[in-house]
């Protein structure tokens, strides 16, 4: 019997999802790898549970929650597998996470491998701002997965597992270098733009702030003073960085500690 795994990129697209009839098992990715502490080692028990730390101290999230929403789905990894696709976007959260479910995917010893596929979208006919799968229907998804379905090969995974070594050793230098002189990206092209992304908020200018921080504040001064009016300005302007609300949050925090913006 031919088994099959879907990983999603979150809650939101697993709502329609069900409705698809696509068989298989499904295991929905709820970490935020764009944020918080990484390591390399990503198989060690001390990666997860620094990262439940960082998600209660954060979030205020229980761990007890974190383990059974995140570390307890992972089991799903563990089992015989002949087929795995992989459901992500093309924003720096979903790339991000990719490359985390890469890395921990490479770690897996099997002697007979699953095939993995990578189902990307960055743009969905008809829809000019196209922020994600979670605004599909499960018509629609099962559109992306007969069209841009694509069988991830050995140069795929050499170019996640060097990006994902520079990504959470946070050398924005060395990572702008590699991207720099890497001009073959296989089927990770969207990959790029969203590391590039990454180096980008990694720095900040004269006044201290970092380009989510400026951008944020520019549309507080701009006279978006309320959270939801600051989340859909965001949202429209940098949806590179595919970030929540509750992300968000964490950038108006610092400002907000700063006295730069107030609510």
């Amino acid at each position: 019997m031919h088994s099959i795994l879907h990983i999603l990129n979150g809650d939101s697209t697993a709502h329609h999802f069900a409705d698809t009839g696509l068989s298989g098992d499904v295991l929905v990715w709820r970490e935020i790898f764009s944020q918080g502490p990484l390591t390399e080692d990503i198989q060690s028990a001390e990666f997860w549970r620094e990262r439940g730390r960082w998600i209660e101290q954060t979030f205020g999230e229980q761990i007890a929650e974190y383990e059974k929403k995140v570390v307890d789905q992972l089991e799903k990894l563990n089992q015989p597998c002949d087929e795995i696709n992989l459901w992500f976007e093309f924003d720096l959260h979903c790339q991000a996470n990719l490359l985390g479910v890469l890395a921990l995917l490479a770690s897996k010893t099997n002697l007979s491998p699953p095939n993995i596929y990578l189902i990307c979208p960055g743009k969905f006919p008809g829809k000019t701002n196209f922020r994600g799968m979670g605004e599909l229907n499960s018509q629609e998804l099962l559109y992306l997965f007969d069209t841009i379905r694509v069988e991830l090969g050995e140069p795929d995974l050499f170019i996640a597992a060097q990006a994902w070594n520079l990504y959470v050793r946070n050398d924005t230098n060395a990572l702008e270098n590699w991207i720099s002189k890497t001009h073959f990206w296989a089927s990770l092209g969207l990959l790029k733009t969203a590391l590039e992304a990454h180096i980008k908020r990694s720095r900040t200018n004269a006044a201290g702030l970092n380009s989510i921080e400026q951008l944020l504040l520019d549309i507080y001064n701009a006279g978006n003073t309320i959270r939801p009016k600051i989340y859909g300005q965001f949202w429209s302007m940098a949806p590179i960085f595919g970030m929540g609300d509750t992300e968000i949050d964490l950038y108006l925090q610092r400002l907000e500690d700063r006295g730069l913006v107030k609510f």
